[in-house]
């Protein structure tokens, strides 16, 4: 496996009335050569349900996948230990998200904490946007250390009557979290304190009606892109570390017009230099690239690339920026792209992993 890196999935075990089929297996571990484009299948466990997202630790030793579970109260998060030697993947604990429909997680840049986010769904139970846990000496999960939930509205009747919490993003300095709320149209920006307790430090609008997302940082630490879902934009902001607000410079179609009124952003995804990034656009089933201005932040066209399916819940890039997965749910297969650093232009490489309903891919190295 030497310079391979290691390829985490996560696919639907369960269905639920929002996706069409559950015909995955749970998590998947597999190796990838981006010399030799060599794809192995190295781990797969059914023992959790609707692994939606997945965080990974950057040395790949540990993964903790959110269960998305229709009509539970509360979904949960579960930990995983993965040993490169003996490719094996061991469980280590789960504890509850504390809200429905959990969406999104991310590990700290200090490695201490986890954050969720719970995208939310009718009333009752905790119904808490985000939620914060630690890890023990082993990586196995803390109970909730602190959560926070939102309130508001947007005017899209059916996608916005109530928060929406999708993801929850550290920034490039660290200790701040940067939410979007698709159901308000906001970024809320929060304080994460050394107990794990959050603080609001600013609540940034957005165009009404965009349902953010899915965020990318920018490696220079100023620029935030949002991928919203409800108008098929990405949106162009300025942050302001020292007050957490965020201020629009940019917005850009993600699909051509005739496309929009059937298309769903999802990811976002940034090359390591930052001069281009990557969205899905389900509906569209396509890859939309932009450039990316050094000094100003703001977006220009590259063009759009077919997913290589169906469906493209989500994306990533290896380590090296050399390659993109397109993980296209409803055409039960992995698409992996070849990245030109120069242009940012992709080219299906025609190799794939085959895999039922994947909803999520994560790369290290």
């Amino acid at each position: 496996m030497s310079g391979a890196c290691l390829v985490f999935v996560g696919s639907l075990n369960r269905e639920a009335p929002y996706f069409q089929g559950a015909r995955g297996v749970g998590l998947g571990v597999y190796s990838f050569d981006e010399a030799t484009l060599e794809i192995r299948k190295l781990a797969e466990t059914s023992d959790v349900d609707n692994p939606t997202f997945l965080s990974v630790t950057p040395d790949g030793s540990r993964i903790y996948a959110n269960s998305e579970v229709f009509a539970w109260r509360e979904g949960t998060i579960s930990a995983y230990r993965f040993d490169r030697g003996s490719a094996t993947l061991t469980y280590l604990n789960k504890q509850p998200s504390l809200g429905s429909i959990t969406a999104h997680n991310t590990i700290t840049r200090d490695g201490t904490k986890l954050l969720v986010a719970n995208y939310g769904m009718g009333e009752g139970g905790p119904d808490r946007a985000v939620a914060v846990y630690g890890f023990d000496r082993d990586g196995a999960l803390s109970p909730p250390l602190a959560s926070v939930s939102h309130k508001g509205t947007g005017p899209n009747a059916a996608r916005q009557e109530r928060s929406h919490a999708h993801s929850v993003t550290e920034t490039i300095a660290g200790g701040a979290a940067i939410v979007a709320d698709l159901g308000t149209d906001r970024l809320v920006s929060y304080r994460i304190e050394q107990d794990g307790n959050l603080t609001k430090l600013a609540d940034s609008a957005l165009p009404s009606g965009a349902g953010p997302r899915h965020l990318a940082l920018h490696p220079n630490g100023r620029f935030v892109f949002v991928m919203n879902e409800l108008d098929s934009t990405v949106v162009s902001t300025v942050l302001d570390e020292a007050t957490g607000k965020l201020s629009v410079i940019d917005a850009k179609p993600a699909v051509p017009a005739e496309a929009r009124d059937s298309n769903h952003c999802a990811d976002i995804q940034i090359s390591p230099d930052g001069r281009f990034i990557y969205g899905s656009n389900r509906g569209h089933d396509s890859v939309v690239i932009m450039a990316v201005d050094q000094q100003t932040g703001t977006l220009g066209l590259v063009g759009y690339v077919p997913c290589g399916g169906a469906t493209p819940r989500n994306l990533a890039l290896t380590p090296s920026g050399g390659h993109l997965f397109s993980a296209n749910q409803n055409a039960d297969r992995i698409s992996i792209f070849a990245r030109d650093a120069g242009t940012g232009m992709l080219t299906d490489t025609g190799r794939a992993i085959e895999i039922g309903t994947p909803m999520c891919v994560r790369i290290v190295r």
